[in-house]
């Protein structure tokens, strides 16, 4: 196109000195679309190289990134290890710390600019360190982006996630984000900056993304408070002119489809905040004093419901298996009397597309049980997850973003009742790794909290 149609249109004279290509030589241009051609060739032979190369050392658990992220550094006897950096490591665990007290990535930003500290390429720059991009004016200047970025690395957890991008061809420059079911994740290869429970529960929060009412003001129970009646998110209502005592959560169906789909009810915040609080506190004072109980009576019956559920699950997976074996004899036999002449070539075609669709159905619902089955048999442990978490709060005074996060993962608000005369509000707690607790657990835990004060 340039050679032949754009130079020649513009008086353009095209010199190629080592190809010996002159336009003003007529016999010169006549081979040169071979030399572009073979040219072409050799850049997209060597790029199918290094992909090829790439792929390998990614699948071999090796980082494909030749400059470690923000937090790290190379280790000199290793440079394919990777060494935590004490300095950028403690500003990448006040980040996760600061997102688990609720705060979000341009709030963090904010923070972290007003204290003067560096961003991750001015550091890496003054720390001689190679970087990527140009040097900001600021050197202080934190953008939400890079904070978001950094609390949705798995690298900080110790694990080697590759192949999280990829392009199209060698021509096109731009990246291109894979799914997460094609990454491929390498466990434990290096020291971990911050834990893997700290590490989910941030991204949790980033799942569900509290933004501040229109006034600047924001609640803690914003993305964990649930209608318990349609099951959607409940609204924080609030105004410059309302008091603390005025803010309140009404159910999100109702405000948007009308109260004849969902019936109209709210819950002060305030009053929710202290009901939830007072019930960790007691749950927490029975954990502590009667730990063993609360860990034989819980898992018990999480220990009978699991064995029931997961031997139910195994059942159906080995049921499927066996189908499947079944319908490769039957395709086998069937493709055996077609050849024979038992069988025409139009029934054929039905009962084969019939087993291969039942076929497909069968894989589908055997990989769903087998991710089911290993998903139940990780969640075993969870009752000593959450004893571990409470033991981290002996003496709970206050409900902050943290505490909540840590501890609940959701709150279902039902309808008040007001057939008593009073106003009676049911709230359902839905807690961390453990999910809601059973009645008897709970009546058992006010029992003890009731006796351990009138003692």
């Amino acid at each position: 196109m340039y050679t032949e149609i754009t130079f020649p249109q513009n008086n353009v004279r095209f010199i190629a000195v080592n190809s010996g290509v002159d336009s003003a030589n007529q016999q010169d241009n006549e081979f040169v679309p071979f030399v572009n051609i073979i040219n072409e060739y050799y850049v997209r032979d060597g790029s199918k190289k290094v992909r090829t190369s790439l792929r390998i050392k990614g699948e071999s658990g090796e980082h494909l990134t030749t400059i470690p992220p923000y937090g790290y550094v190379k280790d000199p006897d290793n440079s394919e290890h990777w060494l935590v950096d004490p300095e950028a490591a403690q500003v990448v665990k006040r980040i996760f710390s600061l997102c688990m007290d609720g705060n979000g990535p341009t709030q963090i930003a904010r923070m972290l600019k007003e204290d003067h500290v560096l961003t991750p390429t001015v550091y890496q720059d003054r720390q001689k360190r190679k970087v990527r991009c140009a040097l900001p004016d600021n050197p202080y200047n934190w953008n939400g982006s890079t904070v978001a970025a950094i609390l949705e690395r798995m690298e900080y957890c110790g694990h080697t996630v590759n192949f999280k991008t990829h392009r199209q061809s060698y021509k096109i420059k731009k990246t291109i984000e894979n799914p997460p079911e094609q990454w491929k994740i390498f466990r434990n290869t290096h020291e971990a900056i911050v834990d893997e429970d700290t590490f989910q529960r941030v991204q949790e929060l980033r799942r569900n993304k509290r933004r501040p009412a229109r006034t600047g003001k924001s609640n803690l129970f914003s993305g964990v408070a649930y209608c318990a009646d349609c099951g959607e998110k409940m609204y924080y209502c609030t105004s410059r002119n309302f008091e603390e005592r005025q803010d309140h959560f009404v159910c999100s169906t109702s405000r948007k489809k009308g109260k004849d789909v969902c019936g109209t009810h709210f819950i002060r915040a305030v009053v929710l905040e202290k009901g939830v609080l007072r019930f960790l506190q007691i749950l927490l004072w029975y954990i502590s004093d009667c730990e063993d109980l609360f860990r034989d009576k819980l898992g018990a019956k999480r220990k009978e419901d699991f064995k029931k559920e997961l031997a139910a699950k195994r059942r159906q997976l080995t049921q499927a298996q066996r189908r499947m074996e079944e319908l490769d004899r039957l395709f086998k036999r069937l493709y055996e009397d077609n050849i024979s002449g038992k069988i025409n070539d139009s029934r054929f075609e039905k009962l084969s597309a019939d087993y291969e669709n039942e076929q497909t159905e069968l894989t589908e619902k055997m990989q769903l049980l087998e991710q089911e089955i290993a998903q139940q048999e990780e969640e075993a442990d969870s009752i000593e997850q959450f004893i571990l978490r409470a033991k981290k709060y002996p003496n709970l005074q206050k409900l902050t973003p943290a505490v909540l996060h840590d501890l609940v993962n959701m709150v279902y608000v039902s309808a008040p009742d007001k057939s008593s005369g009073q106003r009676v509000q049911d709230v359902h707690i839905s807690l961390a790794c453990i999910g809601f607790l059973p009645e008897s657990i709970i009546a058992e835990i006010l029992t003890h909290a009731s006796k351990s004060r009138t003692a």
